[in-house]
């Protein structure tokens, strides 16, 4: 039996172009999607790579129909995805196809949730955010919660960024300054579009209730984390966690994602978000905001390349007491991200591999072992210091 059929959409992008060069060296051979044929030919020559390209509107969900097969693997890096990815996870679940992306936005990962049981008919498996958002996470919640057992019922993650070359990594607090030159326009203007969208979080509705996904707008709450005796802040999140954990980990009662690029600006920026949400109720308010996001000054430049990524989990019991902790150091995100959606798209290929149709976290469609094999070929390694402990 012959390979899957990998499809690539968003080449030629940041993003892509960094997934194009890891399918490749892979011995991959994708099939590129897009709508600009002779810009496709173009990212497929930065490679020197002989490559097959199909035209093709990626919103169009009538387009896409005809060019996916139950035999495809769909790796989609086209965002902001809410407006633009919604076609092609409905096609592929549709089609019968397997689907990765690279989404950070949690609506979105909501979205391709709510297609399970029409990717189950089919055969299809779809696994939204295997990049730096949410695939660490998920792999270090998994890791602790495994090692806690069923005592543990809450499970905090949190994503930092550091540097290299700025002394010892787990010491380094990422500042504001940071979370700018680290990453590109998509990235702030996706950051501050999920941020004015409605969010959710994984906990009981109300006391003695069982546990279930509730609405919760992104930055309600801030949570702790220490690691090698520095403290970071977080935000509260919606992530891929919130839904693919409890998959795994039926007993789990809350799950917590935390984004902690900001350092020391991330209670402020918390209360802000707080102040300006009655402001953003108004789709046209959220899309201006959206929209004025990704034309900073800079909007064009590449991030810098001395960019860390550094994601830490506790589980803790029914009183929230500390049971187990890990933290995973890798590259930065956007080399992560690509060298995850290369790996994940070549397993999904193989003639051997077979995944659980529906829509799944990246645990329970891979597994926790092989995820962790997968990652680590990523560069994503647990750091030694245990995290969650008082100094």
């Amino acid at each position: 039996m012959d390979s899957r059929r990998i499809v690539l959409l968003g080449a030629t992008g940041h993003t892509g172009q960094r997934v194009l060069g890891e399918l490749l060296r892979r011995g991959a051979e994708p099939t590129l999607v897009g709508r600009d044929r002779a810009r496709l030919r173009a990212a497929a020559d930065r490679f020197a790579a002989d490559l097959p390209v199909t035209e093709a509107d990626v919103t169009s969900a009538t387009g896409l129909s005809r060019l996916l097969e139950p035999s495809d693997v769909v790796v989609s890096t086209v965002g902001p995805f809410m407006r633009l990815g919604r076609e092609t996870v409905t096609a592929a679940a549709r089609a019968g196809a397997h689907y990765l992306d690279s989404t950070g936005e949690g609506t979105f990962v909501r979205r391709v949730f709510e297609l399970d049981s029409v990717a189950a008919r089919r055969g299809a498996t779809l696994v939204p955010a295997f990049g730096y958002d949410y695939v660490p996470g998920n792999l270090a919640g998994a890791l602790v919660l495994s090692r806690a057992g069923e005592r543990a019922r809450h499970v905090e993650i949190g994503y930092f960024i550091t540097r290299a070359g700025h002394g010892e990594e787990l010491l380094y607090r990422s500042t504001l300054r940071d979370a700018y030159t680290l990453s590109t326009a998509g990235t702030r203007q996706t950051l501050v579009g999920a941020a004015a969208e409605s969010g959710f979080a994984y906990r009981p509705p109300r006391p003695g209730a069982p546990s279930r996904l509730v609405d919760e707008r992104a930055a309600k709450r801030v949570r702790v984390f220490r690691l090698a005796g520095v403290k970071r802040s977080a935000m509260t999140v919606p992530g891929s966690e919130h839904l693919g954990l409890p998959q795994v980990f039926p007993w789990l009662e809350s799950v917590e994602v935390g984004l902690g690029w900001l350092g020391r600006w991330t209670r402020p920026v918390q209360i802000a978000a707080a102040i300006r949400a009655p402001l953003l109720r108004s789709a046209r308010a959220r899309a201006a905001v959206t929209w004025m996001s990704g034309r900073l000054p800079g909007s064009r430049r590449e991030p810098d390349g001395d960019g860390r990524s550094l994601v830490i989990a506790v589980a803790r019991d029914k009183s929230g007491r500390p049971l187990a902790g890990t933290a995973l150091t890798g590259p930065d995100p956007y080399e992560m991200t690509g060298s995850l959606l290369a790996w994940g798209a070549v397993r999904a290929a193989a003639p051997d591999t077979v995944l659980p149709p529906g829509a799944h976290g990246p645990v329970a469609a891979f597994g926790l072992d092989t995820l962790g094999a997968g990652a680590a070929e990523a560069g994503v390694h647990e750091a030694d210091e245990v995290p969650g402990r008082r100094r």
